[in-house]
C-alpha cells in the first residue's frame, strides 16, 4: 500500500469511528509521522477525503472534519430511500429461506436489545439487518454508493436511533413486514415500493422529533 492510500485510510477511519470529531483539525506532521512520508502523500490523501466529503479546509485553520448539516443529512436520507428500495427489489431472487431467516434472527435480536435500551447495539444491528439483504444485490456498483451514503451518517456523533430513538420500535416493526414481503416473494415493484418507504419514514421521525 502506498503511502497516500495508507495517510487516507489511517485518517478516515479515525473520521468514522469518532477519534476525530467534526471540526477538529486534521495536523499534517503528525499524521506524516505517523505513516512515515512527507507532507506530499498526506496532502493527496487530504484532497481525497475532500471529495468524499469528509474534511474541509477552512481560512486559518487548514484541514478540519466536515461536521454534516441537517439539510445534507436529510438529503442523503432521500438518496438513500431511492438506493435501498432498488437494491432490495434486485436482491428477493438471490435469496433463499435460509437467508430470509438470517433476517428474522436479526430482527428478534434487535428487539431483545431494545428491551434493554440498548441504542448503539440496536443501530449495529439495524445495518446489518439491510445489508445481510443488500448482500444478495447483484449490482455491486449500487452497493458501493448505499455504503458510501451510510458512512456520511456515520460521521454524525450521535447514533440516528439515539437521536430519535422513538422511531426504534416501529423499525423493528416494519422489519417484520419487510420479511413477510420477502417469504411470499412479492412483487420487485412492491418490495422497492416498502422498502423506500422505510428509509423515508426515519426520515420523517427525525423532522418531527421535537
Amino acid at each position: 500500500m502506498n503511502k497516500s492510500k495508507h495517510a487516507y485510510n489511517v485518517i478516515r477511519g479515525r473520521i468514522l469511528d469518532g477519534t476525530y470529531s467534526p471540526g477538529q483539525r486534521i495536523i499534517l506532521d503528525q499524521i506524516a509521522k505517523e505513516v512515515g512520508s512527507s507532507h506530499i502523500p498526506v496532502r493527496e490523501a487530504i484532497r481525497r477525503l475532500e471529495a468524499d466529503r469528509l474534511i474541509e479546509y477552512k481560512p486559518n485553520a487548514g484541514a478540519v472534519v466536515l461536521s454534516i448539516d441537517e439539510k445534507v443529512y436529510k438529503q442523503t436520507l432521500e438518496l438513500l430511500a431511492i438506493l435501498e428500495g432498488y437494491a432490495t427489489a434486485l436482491s428477493v431472487e438471490h435469496m433463499s429461506e435460509e437467508h430470509v431467516n438470517e433476517l428474522v434472527d436479526i430482527n428478534e435480536e434487535m428487539k431483545k436489545v431494545l428491551t434493554q435500551y440498548d441504542l448503539n447495539t440496536f443501530s449495529q444491528l439495524n445495518k446489518k439487518f439491510h445489508f445481510a439483504i443488500y448482500s444478495h444485490c447483484p449490482n455491486k456498483l449500487l452497493i458501493i454508493d448505499i455504503e458510501k451514503s451510510w458512512e456520511k451518517l456515520d460521521t454524525v456523533r450521535t447514533s440516528g436511533f439515539a437521536f430519535f430513538p422513538m422511531r426504534a420500535p416501529d423499525s423493528v416493526k416494519e422489519h417484520d413486514k419487510m420479511i413477510e414481503l420477502l417469504k411470499n416473494h412479492d412483487s420487485k415493484a412492491s418490495l422497492e415500493a416498502y422498502a423506500r418507504q422505510h428509509k423515508l419514514n426515519t426520515l420523517l421521525a427525525y423532522e418531527n422529533r421535537k
